[in-house]
């Protein structure tokens, strides 16, 4: 009987998870049998949707008041400034803080900002300002989310070395990319969803009791050692930061590529613009293709949780961002809804082999009392490149057009591998 058949696949799903978490085939699943491990992925993943349906909202709700590619791009460069500035001075403070209160103190700052935003899509409010007041109070909440994030990335990068034993870290930098990337795609596609079929203020509403779960599984966490000792000033152990990852090649290389390929291949940034303008498909086929990127990169991580790499690492970084760029340009081109999602979600399984590679080089590679400074250098070079290269996109979409920008972008991330082939042979070489 088919119900038979499924029960008998259910357990043999089972009784393989059982055996992943008895060891018997060790992977990456084995770090969720630490209870403190599994509360505070939870916590992120809660985190990580509410931070990806502000991005999908605040960027179609923009475009749909302005019409306008450069609009976007603003967005992108109101949380870039301020995550940038403040990205050293960050790495400091939580060097010499306990990780856990601080990412507490940075979740209800978030959920702050999104009552800022809900109370721009509360009905009366909405109604007595014009768009250009929405458009410009909209930037300005985003700027204070890029403080936030400014503390709250790095730390939560930092603080898992205090939650894990090391010779497990690998395994939780997968498992944690894979995580995140799951909460990205569900975030990006819950908030196509509820965009169609609800109002802004509902989808706020959402984002706000996401946030609110998140907080509450960090503060059930335990309290953080501080691990640096004695008080240095802010500019010795800013530069002592600084100094290590410049004199670490593989953490160089490694964050060097991914700035310049997230630089210059920022496509996702004018999704609303061809989900609108070119491929026409509405909320929910923007919901989609923003998701399609972390669909591949899930993908890809999952497959990676089970079959990690063993070597040639450095070769496979390289290779990965090739595609990427290539994946890029097709989608730039493509007239074609199936099209476009099939190059997005390609260049997410690309992106995917990249992020573990560099997470895992990054956390392996820094020692305890520097991991807040080190990962705060990280976001400097990866997460506000992000915003950049949205700010970027926008800016080239005005000049040159949103078709050739995007197919620029991905020729400059091949140009960018390419450089970095012959300038690099230590990253090449690379193996952990």
């Amino acid at each position: 009987m088919r119900w038979k058949r499924i029960l008998k696949k259910v357990n043999n799903i089972l009784s393989y998870l059982s055996n992943v978490m008895e060891g018997h085939r060790p992977t990456a699943l084995d770090v969720l049998r630490i209870p403190e491990y599994r509360n505070f992925i939870t916590g992120r993943f809660f985190y990580i949707m509410a931070l990806r349906m502000v991005t999908t909202i605040v960027g179609w709700r923009i475009y749909e008041i302005t019409h306008n590619p450069l609009a976007i791009g603003l967005i992108g460069l109101s949380e870039f400034l301020p995550a940038f500035c403040l990205a050293l001075y960050a790495g400091h403070i939580i060097d010499k803080s306990d990780k856990r209160a601080l990412l507490l103190r940075t979740t209800a700052a978030y959920a702050l900002c999104v009552v800022g935003l809900l109370a721009l899509a509360f009905g009366p409010i909405a109604d007595s300002l014009k768009n250009h007041w929405i458009q410009w109070l909209t930037y300005t909440i985003i700027f204070f989310t890029g403080v936030i994030r400014a503390f709250a990335g790095p730390t939560l990068n930092a603080i898992i070395a205090q939650i894990v034993p090391k010779e497990k870290l690998p395994n939780a930098v997968t498992l944690n990319t894979s995580a995140f990337l799951t909460a990205s795609v569900l975030g990006h596609a819950t908030a196509g969803f509820l965009i169609a079929h609800t109002t802004y203020l509902f989808c706020f509403s959402v984002v706000g009791v996401y946030v609110i779960v998140a907080w509450f599984f960090i503060f059930s966490l335990a309290p953080k050692q501080i691990l640096v000792a004695g008080e240095k000033k802010t500019w010795e152990s800013i530069k002592e930061g600084l100094s290590f990852v410049f004199h670490t090649k593989e953490v160089l290389g490694a964050l060097a590529l991914d700035l310049f390929a997230v630089l210059f291949g920022g496509a996702v940034a004018m999704i609303p613009v061809y989900a609108r303008d070119i491929l026409k498909v509405g909320p929910i086929g923007f919901g989609w293709l923003n998701a399609a990127d972390d669909i591949g990169s899930i993908c890809m991580i999952m497959a990676m949780t089970i079959w990690p790499l063993r070597r040639r690492q450095g070769y496979i970084l390289l290779y990965a961002v090739f595609g990427f760029g290539i994946g890029i340009i097709v989608f730039g081109l493509s007239q074609l809804y199936l099209l476009s999602f099939l190059a997005l979600l390609c260049t997410g399984m690309l992106d995917g082999i990249s992020v573990v590679i560099r997470g895992t080089i990054v956390q392996v590679k820094t020692p305890d009392p520097m991991r807040g400074r080190v990962s705060s250098v990280n976001s400097m070079f990866i997460n506000s490149s992000n915003e950049l290269g949205q700010f970027e996109s926008g800016v080239m979409a005005r000049l040159l057009g949103v078709v050739p920008s995007v197919v620029f972008g991905g020729c400059m991330t091949i140009l960018v591998v390419i450089t970095t082939w012959f300038k690099a042979p230590s990253l090449r070489k690379m193996e952990y």
